[in-house]
């Protein structure tokens, strides 16, 4: 609402706008939109999880005052969780993978996190490995544990899609990145309330291409929260694709986006290709 004062920082989480990519559409009878999830208040869409992730744990009352968090993440998630603990007052240890870029490193110390790395060469599942480890030798972790916790895609049920749902007229095409699947699942499960018919669409890293952010189900995790009989579509995207897909994203439409955004964009764009109208 124009001119509202939140009361807290995590009041703006979610409720995001839309935003028509009309100069990059292949074609005048296929409308592309994109959710602004940047304007989420640490920039990213798992503002929406972290959050969510939170409020139930709380809610349960297996999260009480003052009790450690440990969270295994690529980097979003992380700096996420780590402004909703500030807020709340949890301490916060993320385990990275040790190759997560420094801006990354730098927004969790600023947040107030802790950072323990682990091997690069295993990636997210490296850090999933350790982060369970670490919770199975220490109880006073409370681990919210993004790939298996059923908040997660909740959020986007109940925040994601039903934005969607509610400012759009029609869906064909719903694309997400393949990570935890929270995104795919929920806000794809919302989606096909409103539009049966409507095609749920993953854009998954080729096997041995890092997208950060995204996950090829070729190295062997499959997120518990996603169920993959629910994908219509999986889309093989390369590290270079979605590369440049964000570069087209910025010079043609104007907006700043990650990697994961320019592979969404790409798979996005291969879909469109294939529409007559939609």
């Amino acid at each position: 609402m124009a001119g509202a004062v939140a009361p807290s920082l995590l009041d703006l989480v979610g409720s995001t706008p839309l935003v028509e990519l009309s100069r990059l559409s292949p074609k005048p009878s296929v409308r592309i939109f994109a959710k602004l999830e940047g304007q989420n208040p640490t920039g990213s869409t798992k503002d929406r999880v972290a959050k969510a992730m939170i409020d139930a744990a709380e809610a349960s009352g297996e999260l009480t005052p003052g009790r450690r968090l440990l969270e295994p993440t690529s980097g979003n998630t992380g700096i996420a969780l780590a402004l909703v603990a500030k807020l709340r007052g949890y301490p916060l240890t993320c385990v990275v993978p040790a190759n997560v870029t420094e801006e990354r490193r730098r927004l969790l110390r600023l947040y107030g996190a802790e950072i323990v790395d682990s091997p690069p060469a295993e990636g997210s599942n490296g850090a999933v490995r350790l982060a369970l480890e670490l919770a199975e030798r220490d109880a006073s972790f409370f681990m919210p544990f993004q790939y298996a916790n059923e908040a997660n895609p909740r959020a986007h049920y109940e925040g994601t899609g039903a934005e969607i749902a509610a400012a759009l007229e029609r869906v064909d095409v719903l694309v997400a990145g393949l990570g935890t699947g929270g995104t795919l699942m929920g806000a794809g499960d919302r989606l096909r309330e409103s539009f049966p018919e409507v095609v749920v669409a993953a854009a998954e890293p080729l096997p041995g291409d890092e997208v950060m952010g995204l996950r090829s189900l070729a190295d062997g995790y499959v997120p518990p929260i996603l169920d993959v009989s629910k994908l219509d579509r999986k889309l093989l995207v390369t590290n270079e694709e979605s590369v440049a897909g964000l570069r087209l994203l910025l010079e043609r439409e104007g907006i700043f986006g990650g990697v994961s955004s320019g592979a969404v964009i790409h798979a996005a764009l291969r879909l469109a290709d294939e529409l007559d109208h939609g």
